[in-house]
């Protein structure tokens, strides 16, 4: 019999509702939220709120501000911590929730930069506790289609993979909106977003990165670059400003009901503001970016990324010893809470095609499969609440793994910063 486990939730803000709202609804015969903490009080009330709303015989957990999270847990005894704060407070309840000895649920990126994931690997061997970290593009069709044909040998083995990842100016500039924008909160869009994307590269390639060389820029938000491209009318936050009335790059949080209520009307406890311009002063992350890595089995990537595309999307090619897989994936562009969660990452075009060294082309048959992230969501979710089944595809991610994608961005804001190749080696210390 599967033990009903409790958990406590830490982060309440625009991602939360993906995991409270699953715990109290689809998995509440194996699951128990038992309590909400966060440095906003609204917005915990907003999401108790919310659960009412959505489950009516749900009744409103208790809720703890920050300061108040080891109280929680002596409080509540969770089982599990889930951890959706922001990305440079993820070491520290991570940890601490470790210590207090529950096991740990984490968005990505499970921390920042080499020291927090050093203190995050030291918790978890001290304390024999778990960590899972939630990447969700694991588990959707065309990533798992490609560990399956990669896995079988259908190219061979790979050499090389060119990797380019495309955020439209919607999608896109919501990092330059919010807190994302500098770079001690979130580490950069190198770890923040590519995190996703360098774990995929070592889950489908069942490998490691050894060596990484960077180069990236603010290139395209900001002021300074705005004021190049002959801009005039200028802003610091879109609320109340006539400035932005006509601005594509504005977001109106008085427009969207979820927004208003998780954001406008929590700011006042905090001064968090969630509508800041993307071509205001105090941006300190790039927008376009270029990586060149080298793994442990020898395969080289050459990956890149950029904020404002006019269209959204991935491009993915794997060159092996015996063919080549191409992989196109246009996406459905979102506003991170703004709309529908199934929106997020939804795919609008997904094809992989093989081209043997000998022989014909042909094209994979995918299934579809409904939810965000391209059908990956309800399965990370079965996988995280659900009762545990055997996955051939190993997609579930542990601390290593959370470690190991988030390293090579790492070590990328590291090389931006030196002109040099960093090793991988000589950031963290693994047992």
């Amino acid at each position: 019999m599967w033990e009903r486990k409790r958990y406590a939730h830490v982060g309440i803000g625009g991602r939360a509702g993906f995991f409270y709202e699953a715990v109290v609804g689809t998995y509440r015969e194996t699951s128990e939220l038992v309590a909400f903490c966060d440095v906003n009080q609204t917005r915990m009330d907003y999401a108790n709120r919310r659960l009412q709303e959505k489950f009516p015989d749900f009744r409103p957990v208790p809720t703890y501000k920050a300061e108040a999270f080891e109280q929680m847990i002596l409080e509540t005894k969770p089982d599990v911590v889930i951890v959706t704060t922001i990305d440079r407070a993820h070491h520290t309840y991570i940890i601490r929730a470790l210590e207090l000895g529950c096991d740990v649920i984490t968005e990505k990126p499970m921390t920042i930069d080499e020291e927090k994931c050093q203190d995050i690997l030291d918790a978890v061997n001290r304390t024999g506790r778990n960590v899972r970290v939630t990447f969700n593009y694991r588990y959707s069709a065309h990533a798992t289609k490609i560990r399956e044909l990669i896995r079988d040998g259908v190219i061979g083995d790979v050499l090389q993979v060119n990797f380019q990842w495309l955020l439209d100016t919607r999608h896109g500039a919501d990092y330059f909106r919010r807190w994302h924008r500098d770079k001690r909160n979130s580490g950069g869009l190198l770890v923040h977003k590519s995190t996703h994307h360098f774990d995929l590269v070592n889950f489908w390639l069942a490998t490691e990165p050894k060596r990484v060389f960077a180069m990236g820029d603010l290139l395209f938000y900001g002021k300074e670059n705005a004021e190049k491209r002959g801009v005039t009318k200028f802003y610091q936050r879109a609320y109340g400003n006539p400035n932005a009335q006509d601005d594509p790059f504005a977001l109106h949080l008085d427009r969207s009901p979820s927004l208003k209520a998780m954001y406008l009307d929590a700011e006042h406890e905090d001064g968090y503001q969630r509508d800041q311009s993307v071509f205001g002063d105090g941006i300190s992350i790039e927008d376009t970016m270029s990586v060149l890595v080298q793994y442990k089995n020898k395969a080289i990537l050459n990956y890149s990324l950029h904020a404002y595309s006019p269209w959204e999307g991935q491009m993915v090619a794997f060159n092996g010893t015996k063919g080549r897989i191409q992989l196109h994936v246009g996406e459905k562009s979102y506003v991170n809470a703004g709309g529908k969660q199934s929106d997020e990452g939804a795919a609008k075009v997904r094809q992989i095609f093989v081209q043997p060294i000998q022989g014909e082309p042909y094209e994979v048959p995918l299934e579809h499969a409904a939810g965000g992230h391209g059908g990956a969501d309800p399965i990370l979710l079965e996988d995280l609440f659900g009762t545990p089944q055997d996955d051939p595809f190993h997609r579930s991610a542990s601390h290593i793994d959370g470690a190991m994608s988030i390293l090579t961005g790492i070590a990328g804001n590291i090389s931006l910063k030196t002109g040099q190749a960093v090793e991988i080696k000589d950031l963290v210390r693994f047992y």
